[in-house]
């Protein structure tokens, strides 16, 4: 007996966002899941769900939380080019979209919870005007929502634009390719928890503009999400606390407080650490009869925390003894490295950045396959964390997420000064490697950037710098204060970088560990951050260059640019290629040509890079009655010998057209291999082109060549 499947629980919820249809799908998909939704954002579809582990992992002291934003290529109708033809590993931007669910959520979790939760985002269908990311960040607020997992939201995220001089709420395809801004923004009811965006040097009172107006639909979609949760309601699950007991924590603070105090009061970092060590030993020895002594390390980690946000809000005062404004101690250096095409050391306090810049040929962009819109890069930015930056021994992995995230942090904020394939015809690649880091890697991987970029000879249209602020919030009462390094990060409640020109904005993402930040908050860290970066670009960086050189390193390919006829292209390239590789072979240079004519010739020697010009003007421009050519025999007959003037276009000098003199036979003025200036002189009904050798020479001796 058949019986059809019922979904009792199944319910549409739908609402309009930015004009267009919102819908959510509750309770026929997943349902083994502690949370799930299907969000169909215009016909972009995107399936959400959550999961919470029963118990916690043994040994486990943060709470494990794991955000996966998967891309399926049917969802845009390709299947994978991998030779397997299924997705491999999540694609860069998959992963950044994963990171950017992660930040907004994580905050609204319990302190003391531990068990593994997991909340994945599969991209079925996708219509690019209307973004993925935005389904995914809805549906993950209301997959944990309507679940039993504790969680305090809903919280809601969209997308902003810029167009003519306007916020444009969640932009379509045509507007965000018009756009000087691409901001992501979520938020609670009454606060702004989490900000990324890229944007063309946007002044600060504009993008402050730009959240406000975004945050006004973000309220509308959680009232919306809001009547999903009421309607849908699950008790939440139980879980064991981790909570630290605070009668032990009340005993360590009593008996370590001093010498935390004191041992925090540094501005090295290794000092620090070490002093921390020993009060945690002495901690252990002097509690070693406590049921509690396990605890030291959670206990010690809280009351560094106590006492950093205590000096911060009580005193004003930094454990390093800087004031709430200043930055610490920085240098800058070019040119530090040999033969490579450009590099810049940038170093502020403990923080060390070393970039480093790499020119090729339009041909090494990177070629992308995932559902986004873009399909390849031409510059690109990676970030190394090595162990040692921080001291430690660990051995060297493939780039996880954070430095993946990182890096096109610092890709986001240089993205908008690069000129374009026209104006400055090369693929860009720049690696920031992280010496030393104590406090906002990914700022002075910015910084670095910069400086690397202008010592390669890159005509950025204006340099960059990034600094971040921080923030310890107690009730009505918070403090900002410019360039947190690690100890303040960690304790703080807010790691907020801004990248700049001197014009505005380039970048921006703000991680948060409390309920979220008011505009007022916002619009001091701009301030902040604006003066800073001013004062590194003025004061630092372009004191160790002031601008981009004028040339590219000698190391670097020579790039020339040039046009022909679009009808030219299958002669030049040739049957199965072999006139353009034949050009490639004898001038040692790499040609890339476009469907529209634009052809590009990259080139280590200048010389090359003329002579594979000439050859290609050569087979590009039809011979005319007249033309000067510097040929090579090719074959010798008895009537004459046979010149190639260009790669695939010969012609013939006849043995009468040979010299000024008699010639008795070809070889005693021409042999095979030789390279001779000749003259056309006729082009017959059938195309073939006659050529003199004595016509030319008479020429260039009348011009003294």
């Amino acid at each position: 007996m058949i019986r059809h499947a019922t979904f009792p629980n199944h319910k549409i919820y739908e609402t309009t966002l930015a004009g267009r249809s919102l819908k959510v799908n509750i309770g026929k998909m997943a349902g083994l899941a502690n949370g799930s939704c299907v969000v169909s954002f215009g016909d972009t579809t995107v399936l959400v769900t959550a999961t919470m582990a029963k118990q916690p992992r043994e040994g486990v002291d943060f709470f494990p939380l794991s955000v996966d934003y998967e891309e399926r290529l049917y969802a845009v109708g390709r299947i994978p080019g991998s030779f397997m033809r299924r997705e491999g590993r999540p694609g860069e931007k998959a992963i950044l979209v994963s990171r950017l669910i992660d930040r907004q959520i994580r905050p609204f979790f319990p302190a003391d919870m531990r068990n593994d939760v997991c909340v994945n985002a599969t991209v079925l269908a996708v219509d690019h005007d209307d973004s993925p990311e935005i389904a995914a960040m809805l549906g993950a607020s209301i997959a944990l929502s309507i679940s039993d997992i504790p969680w305090n939201g809903p919280i809601a995220g969209l997308q902003v634009g810029y167009v003519d001089g306007n916020p444009v709420i969640c932009p379509n395809c045509e507007q965000r390719a018009k756009s000087i801004l691409q901001l992501t923004v979520a938020g609670s009811d009454e606060k702004i928890v989490m900000i990324e965006a890229g944007a063309d040097q946007l002044p600060d009172a504009e993008m402050l503009r730009s959240i406000k107006e975004a945050h006004v639909e973000i309220k509308k979609l959680i009232s919306f999400m809001r009547n999903m949760k009421i309607e849908n309601f699950k008790e939440p699950a139980s879980y064991p606390s981790m909570k630290l007991p605070e009668e032990f924590f009340e005993a360590v603070k009593a008996y370590a407080r001093d010498a935390v105090r004191a041992a925090v009061d540094t501005d090295d970092k290794t000092v620090r650490d070490a002093r921390i060590d020993a009060i945690t030993e002495d901690v252990k020895e002097h509690f070693a009869d406590s049921e509690y002594v396990e605890l030291v390390g959670e206990a010690m980690y809280k009351l560094q925390k106590f006492v950093v946000r205590r000096m911060l809000l009580d005193e004003g005062k930094r454990v390093d003894g800087r004031s709430l404004t200043d930055v610490r101690p920085l240098a800058s250096e070019v040119g530090v490295i040999p033969r490579v095409h450009g590099s810049g050391l940038f170093t502020r306090g403990q923080t060390q950045v070393l970039t480093i810049c790499t020119l090729g040929t339009l041909r090494d962009a990177q070629e992308l396959d995932t559902t986004f819109e873009e399909t390849e890069k031409r510059y690109i930015h990676h970030y190394h964390f090595p162990s040692y930056s921080v001291g430690e021994a660990r051995p060297t992995r493939s780039p996880g997420r954070r430095e993946i995230g990182h890096g096109a942090l610092a890709e986001r904020a240089l993205e908008p000064v690069i000129p374009s394939a026209e104006e400055f015809p090369y693929a860009i690649r720049l690696v920031s490697e992280v010496l030393s880091s104590n406090g906002s890697t990914s700022q002075g991987s910015v910084c670095g950037s910069t400086l690397a970029l202008m010592d390669a000879g890159v005509p950025i249209k204006a340099p960059v710098a990034g600094i971040s602020c921080g923030l310890v919030t107690e009730g009505d009462r918070h403090i900002t204060f410019t360039d947190i390094q690690g100890i303040e990060d960690f304790f703080g409640d807010m790691d907020f970088k801004v990248a700049g020109s001197e014009k505005g904005i380039t970048a921006i993402q703000v991680d948060i560990k409390n309920d979220g930040l008011t505009y007022q908050i916002i619009e001091e860290a701009f301030e902040k951050t604006r003066v800073a970066r001013h004062e590194i670009l003025e004061e630092i960086m372009l004191k160790a260059i002031a601008a981009p050189r004028d040339d590219v390193s000698a190391y670097a390919p020579k790039m020339i640019r040039m046009t022909i006829d679009p009808d030219k292209i299958r002669e030049v390239i040739g049957k199965g290629g072999a006139v353009i590789q034949k050009i490639t072979a004898e001038t040692n240079t790499k040609i890339d040509i476009e469907d529209d004519g634009s052809v590009c010739i990259a080139a280590v020697n200048a010389a090359d890079g003329e002579k594979a010009k000439k050859m290609i003007e050569a087979i590009a421009k039809d011979p005319e009655v007249g033309d000067l050519y510097y040929g090579k025999v090719m074959r010798i007959m008895n009537f004459g010998a046979f010149v190639e003037l260009s790669p695939g276009k010969e012609g013939l000098i006849r043995i009468n057209h040979l010299d000024n003199k008699f010639v008795e036979k070809v070889e005693d003025v021409l042999n095979i291999g030789d390279e001779t200036w000749c003259k056309v002189i006729e082009i017959d009904e059938k195309g073939r082109i006659n050529l003199s050798r004595k016509l030319a020479l008479r020429e260039m001796e009348q011009k003294g060549e």
